[in-house]
């Protein structure tokens, strides 16, 4: 059934069941945010069309719950989404200040789940990336909370590396679980390669005027 929903159309990818923060500034999304406070706390992320219009029909996002919302001076405001439904937008509405649309679910095909190997390998492959980033970022080790169920999973993995939006958006538009998963495995390791790399650029970093630089050691995976 078609959904009429407020759209934010944005560089960013968000995922069902995952938390994301935005900063709201803009008048109009502004007006957008205060509509959907005041209705049912819920909008649209898109990737932005041409001119930072609306997107193309057939373009699929997700369904953003507004759970926290910190008003800033000047009418601007903090806000933490969470993602909910995916779906496909068949239609703009000229209605509002703000882009409107209306939407139609976007679901997982069923039977797509990978074996549960393959699962574990996700995990086992992300847990490494995620070690590794931390330490890039000087941040205190700690193991990543995963979502017990595969499709939760690969949200979740996809939702946390750090990638160009359009990958993102291509991991959102797979609708099988299997298949999604396949590919996280193909990427994962090679964004993994690439924070080693900088990881080691980092470390001889903080060597500098230090009387040498430490052994190239990495966690393993």
């Amino acid at each position: 059934m078609p959904l009429r929903l407020p759209i934010f159309p944005v560089s960013v990818v968000l995922f069902p069941g995952m938390p994301l923060p935005l900063h709201i500034f803009e008048p109009r999304y502004r007006r957008m945010l205060t509509d959907c406070l005041e209705g049912d706390r819920r909008f649209g992320i898109t990737p932005a069309g041409r001119d930072d219009r609306l997107p193309e029909p057939g373009t699929v996002g997700c369904i953003a719950e507004i759970r926290v919302n910190q008003e800033l001076p000047e009418g601007r405001s903090n806000i933490v989404v969470l993602g909910a439904e995916r779906f496909v937008l068949t239609r703009s509405l000229e209605d509002a200040p703000y882009f409107v649309a209306l939407v139609q679910p976007f679901e997982e095909e069923p039977g797509t789940d990978p074996p549960d190997e393959t699962a574990a390998r996700l995990r086992e492959v992300f847990t490494g990336y995620y070690a590794l980033l931390r330490q890039l970022n000087d941040v205190e080790p700690e193991d990543p909370s995963l979502p017990g169920d595969v499709l939760g999973l690969s949200f979740h993995v996809s939702a946390a590396i750090e990638c160009d939006p359009g990958v993102k958006q291509r991991l959102l538009v797979e609708r099988s679980t299997a298949q999604r998963v396949e590919a996280l495995l193909m990427l994962v390791p090679i964004l993994t390669a690439t924070v080693e790399s900088a990881l080691r650029i980092h470390r001889r970093a903080h060597t500098n005027g230090r009387g040498g630089a430490r052994p190239d050691v990495v966690t393993e995976p």
